[in-house]
C-alpha cells in the first residue's frame, strides 16, 4: 500500500514572482528635498544642514537640474581650509565644494538594485531621476527602512 498524500491538489507555480510589498526606489524615497544652489555660500548651506537635521542635498541650476550634491563632507573641506589658514569660514560657494560627478538612479528600480548601487559607489545617498528630472532623493537608511518592512516571504 502507499503513502497518500493528504496535501490536496498543488497550486500552480508562477514563474514570475508577484510582489505583495511595495519595493521599489520611488515607493521609499524622500520628494521632499532641501535643495541648493551653485552660488550659494558654503556657510549658509552647513546652516541648512544643521536647521533641517540633513546631512547632504542635490545642487540645481536656474533651471531646475541637477549639477551637484553637497554634503557634510564637502563642507569638512571648507572648514580644514579655513583652520588651515587660521582664517573664519568664509562665503565661498558650493559650486567650489560640490561634487559635480553624481550617480544617479531611475525611479523605477528596485530597492535590492539600489542596494547594490550603494554598495558599489560607496555614497550615502543618490537622487532619484524620472525622464532627467530629479524626483526625489534616497539614502542609504530609506533602503535598510524598506528591507525591514519587507517580510520573509516577499524576499
Amino acid at each position: 500500500m502507499g503513502i497518500k498524500s493528504f496535501q490536496g491538489p498543488r497550486a500552480k507555480v508562477d514563474v514570475k514572482k508577484e510582489y505583495d510589498a511595495p519595493i521599489l526606489v520611488s515607493d521609499y524615497m524622500t520628494k521632499k528635498l532641501v535643495t541648493f544652489s551653485p552660488d550659494q555660500s558654503i556657510l549658509e548651506v552647513m546652516e541648512q544642514f544643521a536647521k533641517y537635521s540633513i546631512s547632504g542635498g542635490p545642487v540645481m541650476d536656474d533651471n531646475g537640474f541637477l549639477v551637484g550634491i553637497i554634503s557634510e563632507a564637502d563642507c569638512m573641506k571648507q572648514i580644514s581650509e579655513s583652520r588651515y589658514f587660521n582664517q573664519p569660514i568664509l562665503d565661498k560657494s558650493v559650486e567650489k565644494f560640490m561634487t559635480k560627478e553624481v550617480e544617479t538612479i531611475p525611479h523605477d528600480i528596485s530597492i535590492f538594485d539600489a542596494a547594490g548601487i550603494f554598495d558599489k559607489h560607496n555614497r550615502r545617498r543618490l537622487p532619484v531621476m524620472k525622464d532627467g528630472i530629479l524626483v526625489g532623493q534616497i539614502s542609504r537608511k530609506d533602503i535598510v527602512i524598506a528591507a525591514l518592512k519587507l517580510t520573509g516571504h516577499s524576499w
